[in-house]
């Protein structure tokens, strides 16, 4: 259902009303919960035809997994289906049912995933939300290109809702059909927009290189992301961050909730400071006094007692590689490195430069992490050769490397 937007009276010249999407051109469908109603969703996407646009939505604030808990996809002969995958866990029939037909994502990585998950993988891939930077986009959320690309506004507001909730409210499953009833639409457009710009071979880079991106590999040290760690400098209170972070993630995987609603990262590093002697002055701080916290003191102070108990020699180290690569932090890179940061801001000024004339964002032009290794430690010899190699190894793509590699030279000269 489009409804024009209804502007108030002002003496202001009338600007262009741009109609509102409020629900999907064929209703909203009811989840697929059962394996009778899923064959029929097999069959039927089997006589579709077409790319098809699929979203997913999971509960990241609420649940420790990051699993699907709803999933939409649409394809013209077939509409809209919503699949609740709680009741039904395994999807490679779809999959199968899908065959070759390209994907339509927004924010692809996001998603691929828990789909994986699922067992569904693409064998094509268009990313309207990487299409979007790739044209220069600065702004990429989903409602913002549908508006400027089509010229319509979708009913938004619930992506930051639990969709582990059931049963699932009407107007969350209107906002979860929308998310994928233009998609194809978009894609359509942004596929000529592409073309237009001479872009269209930097996308497919992108985006295979989306699909196949292997999964993240696991942080050395992921309690050293804990909010405001950089404020504690003394090892044995690094330790006791450590000992609480994994007993923290240990009973959130276990109740399937969210770390930071089992305890907040600002609760771990006031007790990892106040080093505790008794119970009863941990549950003095706050946090942990409440009800909900009691109930768990056991857990944190034979944590923390577990943390005091260690050898020095067992004693966390104070500071740590970035991403647990050995390269230090880039803004402590002018005290421990001069010569790296001279030629990081070099480095950026060059990519600055190239995506300025190229309309294109300067992230996507190349990865942040990509300039920082280069500049850290570039080739030797710095030539065009080995920066070519040296921007290959790190993961950038043919057409960036193309386009940055020789200016590159320059800069780590």
């Amino acid at each position: 259902m489009i409804e024009p937007d209804n502007p108030t009276a002002s003496d202001e010249p009338d600007e262009p009303v741009v109609p509102l999407l409020r629900e999907p051109a064929d209703g909203v469908p009811e989840p697929i919960t059962s394996p009778v109603q899923l064959d029929d969703l097999v069959e039927r996407m089997r006589l579709g035809n077409g790319p098809i646009a699929l979203d997913a939505e999971r509960a990241s604030g609420y649940r420790y997994s990051q699993r699907a808990y709803l999933v939409q996809l649409r394809r013209a002969g077939v509409g809209t289906a919503l699949i609740d995958p709680i009741p039904l866990p395994a999807l490679r029939r779809l999959g199968e049912a899908i065959g070759d037909a390209e994907w339509i994502l927004h924010a692809a990585n996001q998603d691929l995933p828990c789909l994986a998950e699922l067992g569904l993988y693409p064998a094509a891939l268009f990313d309207t939300e990487l299409a979007g930077r790739l044209l220069g986009d600065d702004r990429v959320a989903l409602g913002t290109m549908v508006e400027q690309h089509l010229g319509v506004r979708l009913e938004k507001g619930h992506s930051a809702a639990d969709w582990s909730t059931r049963p699932l409210p009407y107007d969350w499953l209107v906002y979860a059909a929308l998310d994928v009833e233009l998609l194809v639409d978009l894609r359509d457009v942004l596929t000529e927009a592409l073309r237009d710009a001479g872009k269209d071979e930097w996308a497919r880079q992108e985006f295979e290189a989306v699909r196949l991106a292997p999964a993240p590999t696991p942080r050395a040290e992921p309690w050293r992301r804990t909010s405001g760690i950089h404020n504690v400098r003394e090892r044995r209170q690094l330790a006791a961050i450590r000992a609480l972070w994994h007993a923290r993630d240990e009973y959130a995987a276990q109740r399937d909730v969210a770390p930071g609603r089992v305890l907040p990262d600002a609760a771990v590093v006031a007790a990892a400071r106040a080093q505790p002697k008794r119970p009863a002055d941990l549950a003095a701080l706050p946090v942990f006094g409440g009800p909900r916290q009691r109930r768990q003191l056991g857990r944190w102070f034979e944590a923390l007692v577990s943390a005091g108990g260690l050898a020095d020699d067992e004693l966390p180290t104070v500071t740590a590689g970035d991403g647990g690569d050995g390269i230090p932090s880039t803004s402590r890179w002018r005290d421990r490195n001069p010569e790296a940061a001279a030629r990081l801001t070099r480095c950026r000024a060059v990519v600055t430069g190239i995506a300025v004339a190229h309309s294109v964002l300067s992230q996507n032009l190349l990865a942040s992490d990509v300039l920082r290794r280069l500049a850290w430690a570039p080739p030797q010899p710095s030539d065009a050769a080995s920066v070519r190699s040296r921007l290959a190894e790190l993961g950038a793509r043919p057409w960036q490397v193309e386009l940055a590699a020789d200016r590159l030279v320059a800069a780590l000269g």
